[in-house]
């Protein structure tokens, strides 16, 4: 009977390794019998074939859902966790090997993270970290052999770390890390420890040498070079030359009195392990890179079908130190010949950390896709309907951010993803969800004390991303029984706040004070209004009704020690307003009003670990949306995003009006949402929209439904994000805040600052300190008056309606400047009930059916802290309409000369004045006596103008 030549090898002192790993073959036995049968010693793994066994079949799926049912987590936890399990079962198989040969074979390879392969810091705590998960005696942890790496390789020695040195083409760079890893063994033996334990292999690749060099050679044969023979004889020499010299290296430093010294103090050599041995050229024998190869103190990891060749006609010989001489004058024929070794192994080893980078985002995808598809309605389900064109535009952003590695960047907190500025400085809210997980307990602490407390009312007096959260959590839930009525309040229009104090019981009311700053405005005078108020109620036990939300340090804060509020709860300085909904800003308030926190909390993480870093971008939900975004308004001007929410989850569409808008309106760029304008068909809408559905899957509206079916087949973009049940909007928060930071990368900016709402700010406090000081606001004069109107005009204006004597006529001249591309925008400062709503709706939904321009319906000064930044810092192509009235009447502000109505009239007037500064085209209409006649008449004038 002929002896299998893989048997044959240990003869030779070659050990044969395998390289390829997959969870049915090790449980089948097929590992053990190699083992058994054909003296296999080792087996090594990287990212591409875990991408073929995790990726391709059902091993895994079992597995898949026992991790997904046991709790929250990411896709590069699902795979390490898998792919470890398959280590630690490959290292029982090969372990009887391990302790036969004393520690020299028996290895299984498990490779760090292939992103960091030009990062030696992150490399070396990625090997620490999976030698102490994977805690195997033969295990070996595979590092890179780039530059940067070099450091690694020797840190990890010198704390006792296997090492398995990937991706070695050069001998010079072989020379590099044998000697990084005698630096290794001699640190950890200056440290007074053994070194005997430490095993080490140095992978040098093999027929990709050839690969590329004979690519070369045949090129320039087809092309007649004068070198054709020379060529010729070379082809199919190079990469087996190159590793024989590398070899005679080893052997040199063997015999070094460094290395003796060492081997007498116990050490295994580096032994140089010949990778990729599969031959790709059909004219070699299919073992060339085996049969050639083979001596003492080396290892072959050989793929399956090459083993399986080797094993039926492989030749055995000692062939490694044969022919020196002439590995030698092919190198040098090689350089004569100008095919540039150096170029082709510097350029395989760029190519080699990208390939495995690659398939660990093919890998990592996979993973995420069965991790989608097994959640089943655990998570928020994203739709994009795109023309062609589009589509392909947002696949080339998708790969872009795989290639450069952005979303991993994201997470890192690197500011050159946007501007380079400090955006590195306003990511706390990406990994605030795992934070409230923690906290979990003692925030429904509080929510068991509100509950105890009787407390019949909850008055959130904020403004922005402080109040509109909190709004849609509360409205969405509805109101929780045996816990307080959530009301909102974020005007101040003394109406609106008369009213808010006329739906609550003041003696049983909570009331919560959210300011992030803590010297915004409003929330300041609102305070003061309600606190002064509570206290003829409640008397000295009045701070005990009040409960704070702000960051540490802020004037807010103070307030509320010195007023003995009943609890401060804070914020985090590196989370933005808009950004805050998950934060205290938000989950206080839920937890106040008795919505399931745990339901919640639990729910924002499954999106949270679905926009992970590992996340591969085609299978991140909030890099797929935010490409949509940054493409559609980069490289398609669809900057007008149209916001359609199943009735249910309504509300849901005035806080991404803001997170849109004050997150991207700025520099002359950026999105302009446009919220509750109701669909129509799709003849009225231009090309600057993009149609983002909100859609509760169990709740869904027909007419809506039929509406969004005409505008995909109209052509019009749409983005559908599927909630399978209302409370998963928490999914929708952070889902869409990543997008919106992701679609500020691409629309080139700073997405997390507002330089044009303190713009506005500053107006108002120059016109409200003027009253403090004189006791009556700065005069105006209107360019045109008639019975029961002022019109004022913004400088760009100005000019165009002099010398017109009419509301009507000057209205005729504003709304004639509209044009395609444009959008309107009606201001209007007065009280949002639902009376109003519906005026300012009707109003809108008419302008835009005649002029076929998106509009908004906004209500001041609550759309200050929303999309006033997009208005006044994003494209100047908006239109806007301000509507002022008198007061039916006023509210003092306690411990100021200014009432409400003044604060609201200097809201109005800031905004307008800043408005006419960015050279916008702006006009107000102040209506004088009763408002609701004054609006009617407002609106039919425009009506019968359109």
């Amino acid at each position: 009977m002929v002896e299998n030549p893989l048997i044959k090898l240990e003869k030779y002192k070659q050990s044969p390794w395998l390289d390829f790993i997959q969870r049915s073959f090790t449980q089948s036995g097929g590992l053990k019998k190699l083992v058994d049968e054909d003296g296999l010693k080792g087996v090594t793994s990287n990212p591409s074939i875990f991408e073929k066994a995790m990726g391709h079949g059902t091993d895994y799926d079992e597995q898949f859902k026992q991790l997904i049912s046991s709790g929250i987590t990411d896709v590069v936890t699902l795979y390490e966790t898998m792919a470890i399990d398959d280590i630690r079962a490959a290292c029982s198989v090969l372990y009887p090997v391990w302790e036969k040969t004393h520690g020299l074979d028996g290895y299984v390879s498990l490779e760090v993270s292939p992103y960091i392969a030009m990062d030696g810091h992150a490399t070396l705590e990625d090997a620490r970290r999976l030698w102490k998960r994977v805690a195997e005696k033969n295990l070996m942890i595979k590092i890179p052999a780039t530059a940067p790496c070099i450091a690694a390789i020797e840190g990890a020695i010198a704390e006792g770390i296997n090492v398995n040195v990937t991706l070695l083409f050069s001998l010079d760079m072989y020379k590099q890390v044998l000697e990084a890893y005698i630096k290794g063994l001699e640190a950890h033996l200056a440290k007074g420890h053994h070194i005997a334990h430490i095993a080490s292999v140095a992978s040098f690749f093999i027929s990709r040498i050839d690969t590329a060099i004979d690519k070369q050679i045949d090129q320039r044969i087809a092309a007649g070079d004068k070198e054709s023979g020379a060529l010729k004889a070379i082809r199919g020499k190079v990469a087996i030359a190159n590793a024989k010299l590398a070899y005679q290296h080893y052997l040199e430093v063997m015999q070094s009195d460094r290395w003796k010294k060492l081997e007498a103090a116990g050490a295994k050599p580096q032994r140089l392990l010949w990778a990729s041995t599969s031959c790709k050229d059909k004219t070699f024998p299919d073992t060339i890179y085996v049969d050639q190869l083979i001596g003492r103190d080396t290892v072959n990891t050989i793929p399956p079908a090459t083993m399986d060749a080797f094993r039926d006609h492989g030749t055995v010989a000692d062939t490694l130190e044969q022919n020196i001489d002439e590995a030698k004058k092919i190198l040098a024929e090689a350089e004569h010949l100008n095919l540039d070794l150096k170029k082709v192994t510097d350029q395989l080893l760029e190519d080699g950390v990208n390939s495995f980078a690659d398939a660990f985002d093919q890998l990592l995808g996979s993973v995420g896709e069965k991790q989608m598809i097994l959640q089943g309605n655990k998570l928020t389900h994203l739709q994009s309907d795109l023309p062609s064109d589009y589509e392909t535009a947002v696949k080339t952003g998708l790969d872009k951010w795989r290639k450069n590695g952005t979303v991993r960047k994201l997470w890192d907190r690197e500011s050159s993803v946007w501007t380079g500025k400090d955006e590195n400085k306003w990511l706390g809210w990406l990994d605030i969800v795992d934070q409230q997980v923690e906290n979990l307990a003692e925030l429904e602490e509080f929510q068991k004390e509100v509950r105890n407390r009787g407390f019949t009312d909850i008055l959130l007096l904020g403004m922005g991303g402080s109040s509109l959260g909190p709004e849609v959590l509360g409205e969405v839930f509805g109101h929780q029984a045996g816990f307080p009525r959530l009301h909102v309040l974020d005007s101040t229009d003394p109406q609106q706040v008369h009213s808010f104090q006329q739906k609550v019981t003041i003696a049983t009311t909570l009331f919560i004070v959210s300011s992030k700053s803590g010297s915004t405005l409003e929330p300041n005078i609102l305070k003061a209004y309600f606190f002064n108020e509570a206290k003829k109620v409640l008397g000295d036990k009045v701070g005990q009704h009040f409960v704070a939300v702000t960051d540490p340090g802020s004037h807010m804060e103070d307030v509320a020690k010195q007023d003995g509020f009943w609890k401060i709860f804070y914020g985090l300085k590196s989370i933005g307003g808009r950004y805050s909904v998950l934060s205290n800003f938000g989950i206080v308030p839920a937890a106040a009003a008795g919505l399931p926190l745990q339901e919640i909390l639990y729910s924002a993480q499954r999106m949270e670990k679905a926009c992970s870093a590992g996340s591969p971008p085609a299978q991140n939900p909030g890099v797929q949306l935010g490409t949509i975004f940054g493409v559609g308004v980069a490289e398609f001007k669809r900057d007008k995003f149209t916001i359609i929410a199943s009735p249910d989850i309504g509300s849901l569409g005035s806080w991404l009006e803001q997170l849109l808008a004050e997150s991207t309106g700025k520099v002359g760029k950026g999105i302009i949402p446009i919220d509750e304008e109701t669909l129509t068909v799709p003849s009225v809408y231009g090309k600057d929209r993009l149609f983002i559905y909100l859609r509760l899957e169990n709740k869904i509206d027909p007419q809506q439904e039929k509406a969004i079916a005409e505008l995909k087949a109209a052509q019009q973009p749409v983005v559908t994000i599927n909630l399978h049940d209302k409370a998963q909007i928490v999914q929708t928060f952070f889902q869409t805040e990543f997008a919106t930071a992701v679609a500020g990368a691409f629309i080139g900016i700073n997405p997390f600052d507002q330089p044009d709402v303190e713009a506005s700010k500053i107006e108002t406090k120059k016109i409200t300190t003027a009253y403090n000081e004189k006791g009556s606001l700065p005069a105006i004069t209107p360019i045109v008056q008639e019975q029961g109107f002022d019109l004022y005009a913004g400088k760009v204006e100005i000019a165009k309606l002099k010398g017109l004597s009419t509301i009507s006529e000057a209205l005729k001249n504003f709304f004639n400047e509209i044009a395609a591309g444009n959008y309107v925008a009606v201001l209007a400062y007065i009280e949002r009930d639902l009376a109003t709503r519906e005026w300012i709706q009707k109003l809108r939904l008419a302008i835009r059916d005649k002029k076929k321009v998106a509009t908004a319906a906004e209500f001041g000064p609550r759309f200050l802290h929303s999309t006033g930044q997009a208005y006044k810092g994003g494209p100047n192509s908006g239109v806007f309409l301000q509507i002022t009235a008198d007061d039916d009447h006023d509210l003092p502000v306690p411990g100021e000369k200014y009432t409400f109505g003044i604060v609201k009239e200097a809201q109005a007037r800031g905004d307008f004045d800043v408005l006419s500064e960015r050279d916008r085209r702006v006009i107000r209409i102040h209506v004088k006596g009763d408002m609701k006649v004054g609006l009617d008449k407002l609106s039919q004038s425009i009506l019968n103008i359109l």
